[in-house]
């Protein structure tokens, strides 16, 4: 199909929604699109907002109006987890289009006739007035042809939303890099953590069938990926009938020949000995785990409702090492939930330091409207979270430098990714199988190439 618009994408948000944002640029393209940067003018803007916190839904916001004010003429549509609540209307937005989660496999079909729509009620009122104004064109009746397209999803029999299209593929490329390719498994979350939206935007867990994540996986390799992250929402709770995520692990290193598999984000209770022991059996599998753990005091975690103890979080660590060889855990960490005192953000600081994480995400704790601890007493004040924050911030940088300064002198894989010119030498940059970036001058093409190298730091 061929026509002359142009269209525009913004991602926003964490690794599933930059997933999905990919693939519903390849079904504009598909659909005859040709795909500009957000910066160009454009015939429609697409922004995939996200609302994990209140800076997220500011920043959905502000991109929205952005895309509006780059072209008043365009249709904006506003797509993703921000826009699922239902209070948020095109109106409150000013976007033309509200597309909800599990919507977004007809994001070129609403576009399109949308378009369509626009254009006849521009020849109409170009015939019936031999003209218009471009400061009219460029206000097109939007109000009457606003549309919100989103439903409740939260149900529990809900189905995946399958956004990727083996035979409309055709073996060309899908993602903008060709080392590492991020590929959606799983969506939803059943948890409800007390701070946390996105179970109410983003629905109850659903899987992705077996079959289709190895198909591909399959293709991606063929177009020359040589590493594949996995990602979803509640990455742990994936289920095919009776496989869960070990056993898509073990099909994916059999049957794919893929080079590296890395698992975006665990459980803690999903680390048992049987899941570690078989994961460390898998040569593919990237020694490279991160395990949310919000909080390193028990009492926290149990008003967080996050179902685990920091004992259970610490055997697992214990699992991963004692089966990896200096693997690297990453975890994230809210600082100033409601009611932590002095003593348990002193308890939880002693904990994350016992644990020598390589990296850890720390975020002072964003009240979200609609969930429980929002409406929780001693809420603390900003000054003090963010204080809260910096402190672990600081704590994170240590043990960052203490991981890869363990890493110093030994031999370590490394998949090279760029390169870029440094006092007339050629370096070349990569991660390791660690995540841990390593740079070696070389004046050989090294771009998607794998190679052990000594890690000088």
């Amino acid at each position: 199909m061929e026509n002359n618009w142009r269209a525009a994408l913004h991602n926003l948000g964490c690794k599933v929604n930059a997933y999905e944002t990919e693939k519903m640029q390849r079904m504009l393209e598909e659909s005859g699109f040709a795909v500009v940067p957000f910066t160009e003018a454009a015939d429609v803007y697409v922004i995939n907002t996200c609302s994990v916190t209140a800076v997220a839904d500011k920043k959905s916001r502000q991109m929205i109006h952005r895309a509006r004010r780059r072209n008043p003429g365009a249709v904006v549509i506003a797509a993703g987890c921000y826009v699922q609540r239902e209070d948020v209307t095109p109106e409150s937005l000013d976007c033309d289009l509200i597309i909800g989660n599990d919507e977004k496999h007809r994001l070129a079909e609403l576009a399109a006739g949308m378009l369509d729509h626009k254009r006849k009620i521009l020849e109409k009122e170009l015939s019936q007035n031999s003209g218009l104004p471009e400061e009219q064109e460029a206000f097109w009746d939007q109000e009457a042809c606003r549309q919100i397209h989103r439903h409740d999803i939260n149900s529990q029999d809900e189905a995946y939303e399958e956004l990727y299209d083996s035979a409309a593929d055709g073996g060309q490329g899908q993602q903008s890099e060709r080392t590492r390719a991020f590929v959606k498994i799983q969506d939803g979350c059943n948890q409800f953590c007390t701070y946390c939206i996105i179970p109410y935007v983003r629905g109850r867990t659903r899987s992705r069938r077996a079959d289709n994540v190895i198909a591909e996986i399959q293709t991606l390799v063929g177009q020359g990926y040589k590493e594949v992250v996995l990602t979803g929402i509640h990455l742990s709770s994936y289920a095919d009938g009776d496989a869960g995520l070990i056993d898509l692990c073990e099909r994916i290193d059999r049957q794919t020949g893929l080079k590296r598999l890395r698992i975006s984000s665990l459980e803690p209770r999903i680390v048992t000995e049987d899941f570690v022991r078989r994961l460390s059996a898998l040569p593919s599998v990237c020694p490279h785990f991160h395990l949310s753990l919000q909080s390193g005091s028990d009492t926290v975690i149990a008003r967080m409702n996050r179902k685990y103890t920091t004992g259970e979080f610490a055997a697992g660590v214990g699992l991963l090492r004692q089966y990896f060889d200096n693997p690297a855990i990453t975890t994230d960490v809210i600082a100033g939930f409601p009611g932590e005192s002095e003593e348990e953000f002193a308890e939880g600081q002693a904990f994350l330091e016992s644990m020598q994480f390589y990296e850890m995400h720390v975020f002072p704790y964003s009240r979200r409207k609609g969930t429980s601890a929002a409406d929780m007493d001693g809420q603390l004040p900003n000054r003090i979270r963010q204080e809260r924050a910096r402190k672990l911030i600081t704590l994170a940088r240590q043990m960052s430098k203490t991981y890869r300064a363990s890493w110093k002198g030994r031999q370590t894989e490394v998949l090279f990714e760029e390169s870029e010119t440094r006092n007339g030498k050629q370096i070349w940059s990569g991660f390791s199988r660690e995540y841990v970036r390593v740079t070696v001058a070389s004046d050989q093409n090294l771009a998607n190439q794998i190679a052990t190298v000594v890690y000088d730091g």
